[in-house]
């Protein structure tokens, strides 16, 4: 299996062993486009991996902080009384860049820069730019990709 992601069309597509698309997936990548500098808050491109996956089993919704289940669910309220948090839901696949100097080691380093394919509350659009770097799907969405992948997948990142 790999993943393609593509930053112009706004589209994660799942591709099996024998090459083809299995799945495509509206998406959300950053709002200040790509790039691959550490605090630039854009989206890496190139070569990667799913380093690991977290979230396996909990409930869609389920809200994390530092990759660790916070006890909260996201709903409408809970997002109305925070405005502006980057929710990060229901799963989260790791990412690490592959290519030294370009999304891997210093300060280009996806994995570090904790870049994740993660679920978002239901009221962020999806088919445009609005993340803080990382690659935003529908809970639904990323809890059935997450089932799909095994940590090592691959994951291609480009405009």
């Amino acid at each position: 299996m790999r993943i393609e992601v593509s930053l112009s069309r706004q589209q994660l597509a799942l591709f099996g062993d024998d090459g083809a698309c299995i799945r495509r997936y509206p998406i959300s990548t950053a709002a200040r486009g790509p790039g691959e500098l550490r605090d630039s808050g854009c989206t890496p491109r190139g070569r990667h991996v799913v380093r690991a996956k977290i979230g396996a089993g909990m409930p869609a919704g389920t809200v994390f902080r530092a990759r660790r289940p916070t006890g909260e669910r996201w709903s409408p309220e809970l997002a109305a009384a925070q405005p502006g948090r980057d929710w990060i839901l229901s799963r989260i696949l790791w990412l690490s860049g592959c290519e030294p100097g370009r999304n891997r080691l210093g300060a280009v380093d996806s994995m570090r820069r904790y870049i994740y394919i993660h679920g978002t509350g239901d009221d962020q659009p999806m088919g445009e730019p609005r993340s803080h770097g990382c690659i935003r799907m529908r809970n639904r969405d990323i809890i059935e990709l997450f089932e799909l992948v095994a940590a090592g997948t691959e994951v291609l990142i480009q405009e």
